[in-house]
C-alpha cells in the first residue's frame, strides 16, 4: 500500500499525540486495518522504519514503511507519506496472490493483472466503505447479531496501530 498522505502542519491537532494520537494511530490506522482484513490471518509481526531526525523537519513519524508480517507467513507493506506532492495519487493498494495482481488507485479504479474472470473495473466516485461500513454496524445492533468486525480483530489492529506509532517515535 502507498499512500501519499499529504503534509499537515505540526501543530495541527492531528500531529499532537495527546489529543489526536499522531497520524500513524488516527490514519495509518485504517490501512493496517484493511492489510489485516485483506490477509485474513491474524497480525505475528510488525515492523517499522521512518524518516531520520533532520532539524528542518519537525514530524518524522508521519514518513514511514510499516511491515506488517501474518500468522499464514503471508506480509504487506504499507509506505505512508506526508512528504509528497498532491498531483501523485493519494492511494494505490498492490496485492500479489496466485501469480496475479489487484491493482486498486485512489478506491476508484481496479485492475486485475492474470486475474481469471476479472480485468478491470471503474467506479465514477470513490467508494473507501465506509457507508457499507456504517450499515454493518447499524444492522448488527437493531438485529442483535455479532458486530461485522469481531471485537478481537479491532484490539488487534488496535495494539498493532499504537505499536507502530511507539517504534516510529523510538519508544519501543
Amino acid at each position: 500500500m502507498t499512500i501519499n498522505a499529504g503534509y499537515i502542519p505540526a501543530d495541527h491537532w492531528t500531529q499532537n499525540v495527546d489529543i489526536g494520537g499522531g497520524r500513524i494511530i488516527g490514519e495509518a490506522c485504517h490501512f493496517i486495518d484493511l492489510m489485516r482484513y485483506l490477509a485474513a490471518s491474524p497480525i505475528s509481526s510488525l515492523v517499522c522504519s521512518g524518516m531520520g531526525r533532520h532539524p528542518s523537519v519537525e514530524i518524522t513519524e508521519d514518513k514511514a514503511v510499516i511491515t506488517i508480517g501474518f500468522e499464514d507467513g503471508s506480509f504487506g507493506s504499507i509506505h505512508y507519506m506526508a512528504n509528497g506532492g498532491n498531483s501523485f495519487p493519494k492511494e494505490r493498494i498492490e496485492i500479489f496472490a496466485n501469480n496475479a495482481v489487484l491493482q486498486l488507485d485512489n478506491f476508484r479504479k481496479l485492475k486485475g493483472f492474470n486475474w481469471k474472470g476479472f480485468s478491470k473495473m471503474n467506479l465514477l466516485k470513490q467508494d473507501k466503505g465506509q457507508v457499507a461500513c456504517a450499515d454493518a454496524f447499524v444492522r448488527s445492533i437493531s438485529e442483535g447479531k455479532a458486530s461485522p468486525i469481531p471485537l478481537d480483530e479491532i484490539l488487534e489492529v488496535s495494539r498493532y496501530s499504537i505499536e507502530a506509532a511507539e517504534q516510529l517515535r523510538g519508544r519501543h
